[in-house]
């Protein structure tokens, strides 16, 4: 589901007419917070969160990968949960599709502007997931006020920009695609490292994943291929110990 344009506006009102249509269409929908506490992930990233699965109410920064990002959604659509991406315009419906992500309960606020606070906060009415691109460093006192919100709402948002005083800090380091060989081949999935450190866990937490494998999704790697990167890892400047 994506929010429509009208080309006869300029840039500003089209921005603002959009932001109208989205809170029409959410006028339309209803969602009855839940009582759980986690939001579910695949089975592949349940032992990088506590309580195997992302804090609801809460924020999370990530690495700017849409694997990662529609690894994180993948557990939430199939369970029938609505999820939403703002700021994201180059998204790829068919690889979001490959990860098991209901298209029809997916939807795109692909150019906000600055508009992108008030997309989300709309949208934390209705959906329990969010994933979002500002553009631009967040302002201490917006990130206050979003984040009560989705407290209120139990709404999760993920971020690809650095957030004060979010929930934690998910990356992705050290990919490595299989398929190639010298000067011949193609590429068929790719491992990577997923590293997770929040606030219940400062220590952070690593799993060496296949993402995507090779159906586009994400899997377990090889046990061999897990190798132990505590000592390098970055942390959330927030609230992370120094060493």
């Amino acid at each position: 589901m994506g929010i429509g344009t009208t080309a006869a506006l300029s840039p500003a009102d089209d921005r603002a007419g959009d932001i109208l249509r989205l809170r029409r269409e959410i006028g339309r929908m209803q969602r009855r917070r839940s009582d759980d506490t986690h939001l579910p992930v695949p089975a592949a990233l349940q032992d990088l969160l506590p309580q195997g699965g992302l804090q609801t109410g809460t924020v999370y920064s990530i690495s700017p990968s849409p694997s990662l990002l529609f690894a994180l959604m993948s557990a939430v659509s199939q369970r029938g949960g609505w999820c939403a991406a703002i700021g994201m315009p180059t998204l790829g419906l068919e690889a979001a599709a490959a990860f098991g992500i209901d298209l029809s309960r997916l939807i795109l606020v692909p150019e906000p502007g600055e508009r992108w606070l008030a997309a989300v906060s709309a949208l934390a009415e209705v959906v329990p997931l969010i994933a979002m691109s500002p553009g631009s460093r967040v302002a201490d006192a917006d990130a206050a006020r979003l984040t009560a919100r989705l407290r209120d709402r139990g709404c999760t948002l993920l971020t690809t920009s650095p957030w004060p005083q979010g929930e934690g800090l998910i990356t992705l380091h050290d990919p490595h695609w299989e398929g190639l060989g010298e000067g011949w081949g193609l590429l068929s999935d790719r491992t990577v490292t997923l590293t997770a450190q929040t606030r219940a866990t400062p220590v952070p937490r690593s799993v060496r994943v296949r993402l995507p494998d090779d159906l586009g999704r994400i899997g377990a790697a090889p046990a061999e291929a897990a190798p132990d990167r505590r000592e390098t890892l970055p942390t959330h400047p927030s609230w992370a110990v120094a060493s």
